[in-house]
């Protein structure tokens, strides 16, 4: 019986966290809810519920009234009250959430721990910029290669936002609505060579061309079930990742003229695949799976590495980083660095991991284990700093090549 127990215990500990993660955490300041005062769930008018601390920071002073953060709808503040349900729960998994994770070889270690035992790489923490109110929930980032400004969309009344160097808003565009040339709900930006601006859109599953002032020049529309990563290619070529149909698409555009001259179906048979990145050194192409539960075993994620031909160079999921570490890594972000090394965003030990070359898989160099919520997207500058979008705080952190090292 006790040798059941322990088989199942991996099983029940990705199920609380998941747990954690999806329903016991407010998603506006991503603090986990509790009996306390200011961490209590609240039911908003709408439905959606965050934490009673987020209600009195969005309540207007005059009026009394605060909007929703997620679908904009106004209320009172009066009108909230709790989320028995929630509380409910916490009271059911209170001791599963305060319990110390056991001491086997499969253990799983909480974050600090990680962090203790592995060796950062030489990357320190320089600023950071955005924060709540100027980003809201943002989903996806990139460098312009040109002007070196950082473009961001989130879920703002205007969805793209452009940041200089200094990390001050310089311009915003990508209007919230239902028109052809509004932007619904991004989850995927880059920038190319030129300076267009390419978006995946969600909302109407379409991908949308603007021009750096934010001047809608094309939308290519009925080709996607679910548009999630894109990227450019050196060879100025769009690459977009299509998480409902399970394919990766190459799209050739015509910039200048707003045409589409080409759409191709590179890859089929991924497995829901979301963040994409390209090596701008190798061209090799870098895809993030995540599968899906079955059975006993929790949904997790695969990072795929192709050659240019296409050709899968490498592979890295849940059950082989097991072999090294004892915790899987969730990846939310793939990016190359610039000497062609896989680095990804794990949300599970809140970390920036490098997995090395595809043909060295893995070599599991973490190089920031401190200091991040929940990052969603990342990107290298061309002085080897590193910039990664922390949705938990709905900002970008900085981090920059430590010489004394």
């Amino acid at each position: 019986m006790s040798a059941e127990a322990s088989e199942g215990e991996p099983a029940l500990r990705a199920l609380v966290r998941e747990a954690e993660v999806s329903l016991l955490e407010c998603k506006v300041c991503f603090e986990k809810f509790s009996h306390e005062k200011d961490r209590r769930p609240r039911n908003l008018t709408c439905g959606h519920v965050i934490c009673l601390g987020c209600v009195t920071a969005l309540v207007q002073p005059r009026t009394r009234t605060l909007e929703c953060p997620f679908c904009r709808k106004a209320g009172k503040s009066s009108e909230t009250s709790d989320c028995l349900p929630l509380l409910q729960f916490l009271e059911l998994l209170g001791p599963a959430l305060r319990a110390p994770p056991s001491s086997g070889a499969g253990a799983a270690r909480e974050p600090g721990d990680r962090a203790a035992k592995w060796v950062p790489g030489a990357l320190t923490y320089s600023h950071s910029f955005g924060g709540w109110g100027t980003l809201i929930n943002p989903t996806a980032m990139a460098l312009c290669p040109r002007s070196g400004r950082v473009v961001i969309v989130h879920d703002g009344r205007k969805r793209v936002k452009v940041f200089d160097s200094d990390g001050i808003c310089a311009h915003q565009f990508g209007e919230k609505g239902e028109a052809a040339q509004d932007v619904r709900y991004p989850l995927g930006v880059t920038v190319t060579s030129d300076g267009h601006v390419v978006i995946t859109d969600a909302g109407d599953r379409s991908v949308k061309v603007f021009d750096f002032s934010g001047q809608n020049k094309l939308v290519i529309g009925g080709r996607f079930s679910l548009p999630w990563g894109v990227q450019t290619t050196p060879q100025k070529e769009i690459m977009v990742s299509d998480a409902g149909a399970g394919s990766l698409h190459l799209l050739v555009v015509n910039f200048q003229k707003g045409e589409l001259r080409r759409a191709e179906r590179l890859l089929a048979h991924l497995c829901n695949p979301r963040a994409l990145a390209v090596s701008a050194i190798t061209g090799a192409i870098a895809v993030t799976e995540h599968l899906l539960a079955q059975g006993p075993c929790p949904a997790s994620t695969r990072v795929k590495v192709f050659s240019p031909g296409l050709q899968l160079l490498g592979q890295v999921d849940t059950f082989g980083l097991s072999l090294f570490i004892p915790s899987k890594i969730d990846a939310t972000a793939v990016t190359f660095d610039h000497q062609g090394n896989v680095i990804v965003a794990d949300t599970t030990s809140q970390a920036i991991v490098c997995l090395g070359k595809p043909e060295e898989f893995p070599v599991l160099k973490p190089i920031i284990t401190q200091g991040l919520s929940y990052p969603v997207a990342l990107t290298y500058t061309e002085d080897n700093s590193i910039l990664v979008l922390d949705s938990g705080v709905h900002a970008v952190k900085v981090y920059k090549a430590d010489c004394s090292l």
